[in-house]
């Protein structure tokens, strides 16, 4: 092995180590690039195959002669006299190209399927599009609308994200992270929580408004470990790192149930309920909660009503018993006519009776039913006793219902009259 020849090969092993590339791999693209250049030659063959001995370092060509079936028919050395030049000066470009792209592939490969997982890294640039955060070896992109609102990232800060998106692209692995994703808070606990990263303990559900507050519903599969208990911590340490990381969020944990009704009433803590009334065809299930309790269970600016909502998939309808009793008393034992309000040629809204008959607009339904309260209030001077007019519903699109002798079958009548 001539001395050229072992300082080549002792760089290429030097760099295969720093790099963590195998020898093979830089060889194989070193000899491929050799053949390009070869084949640049105006006296090169129209193939021809290149060999590089991993011990001695030599190279050679060699002229192919192949076939209609690309079989080789003869084989001859080529190798020209001043090869040894090109191969020096082939080699570093070769081999930088090849190394950038190996670590391009470790890079992406580090990463992909990853998404779901939590990355702590560090705010390099920021502006009104995007935020940059170092990772290490790569950098992440947090875009605007997976940022929190008015959550403001200094340059050099240390931050949690969840990675929603690795793409491949030739500049390398592009990463793209939220602050904003539910699934942030679940690693957050999973991090804090030894339970959680163990499988004692279970996050079923998770709803989330970023920046405000955020609800989960936890459940153990060991009945001597409280899943609630387990997630706050003593004092309240573990839940408080994971509002600490969420820059104040708040947030709820809740024992999640399998019964529909409980869950729910979990939902809406710390209000405390008194009924739930599931309707399984709409999937509405209406709550009823005392009087003092309404502005507590809706949440300010229904954000503790809506949360509850997301967390349990059904559409929940809060009343108080106050509310709840006004509306039993004031229909109950009641008949309803049915109807509803469609918009007619002209698009005007009138109502259309269920048994037929002609469509009133709403000026005239609203016309009788003042003509049939006025009746009926004469009615009750001169009778001396209350005498209400038979009820209707209007039973429209969105199921409205319509006060008794003010209804449209009311109106109707009083219309046709």
């Amino acid at each position: 092995m001539s001395k050229t020849n072992f300082e080549f090969l002792d760089a290429l092993s030097q760099i295969a180590r720093d790099k963590g590339i195998s020898v093979e791999t830089l060889l194989d693209a070193l000899a491929n690039a050799l053949v390009a250049a070869y084949k640049r030659r105006p006296d090169a063959a129209e193939e021809a195959v290149v060999t590089i001995d991993p011990e001695s370092g030599e190279i050679r060509v060699y002229g192919q002669e192949l076939d209609e079936d690309g079989n080789v028919v003869n084989e001859w050395d080529d190798t020209p006299d001043d090869f040894g030049r090109i191969a020096a000066q082939t080699a570093k470009q070769v081999i930088l190209q090849r190394i950038r792209e190996v670590e391009r592939d470790m890079k992406y490969e580090e990463y992909a399927g990853r998404e779901g997982d939590i990355v702590t890294g560090i705010v390099q640039q920021t502006d009104n599009r995007y935020t940059l955060l170092d990772l290490g070896k790569v950098e992440a992109l947090l875009p605007q609308a997976e940022q929190v609102p008015f959550e403001r990232y200094e340059h050099g800060t240390r931050l949690k994200a969840y990675i929603v998106e690795v793409r491949k692209t030739t500049k390398g692995p592009q990463i793209v992270v939220s602050r904003t994703h539910p699934g942030l808070v679940k690693r957050l606990f999973e991090l804090e929580v030894p339970e959680i990263s163990s499988g004692v303990v279970e996050i079923k559900a998770a709803a989330r408004e970023p920046g405000h507050r955020t609800k989960i519903a936890v459940w153990s599969n060991d009945p001597n470990v409280d899943p609630v208990g387990a997630c706050v911590g003593a004092r309240g340490s573990r839940v408080r790192m994971v509002t600490n990381e969420l820059r104040g969020e708040r947030v709820d944990v809740v024992p999640f149930s399998d019964d529909p009704v409980e869950f729910i009433q979990n939902a809406l803590a710390p209000a405390r309920v008194r009924e739930v009334r599931l309707d399984e065809e709409t999937g509405t299930a209406t709550v009823i909660v005392s009087d003092y309790q309404l502005s507590l269970a809706i949440g300010k600016e229904g954000q503790n009503a809506r949360l509850a909502a997301r967390l349990t998939g059904w559409r929940i309808d809060i009343k108080s018993e106050s509310q709840l009793e006004e509306e039993e008393s004031g229909y109950a034992g009641q008949e309803w006519a049915e109807g509803e309000w469609i918009e007619n040629e002209t698009g005007e809204m009138v109502w259309k009776p269920a048994e037929g008959g002609e469509a009133i607009s709403a000026t005239e339904w609203t016309h009788a039913a003042d003509s049939a309260k006025d009746g009926a209030g004469a009615a009750k001077d001169g009778a001396g006793a209350a005498e209400d007019a038979s009820p209707v519903r209007a039973s429209g699109e969105d199921g409205a219902a319509v006060p008794p002798a003010t209804g449209p079958a009311a109106a109707h009548e009083e219309a046709g009259a």
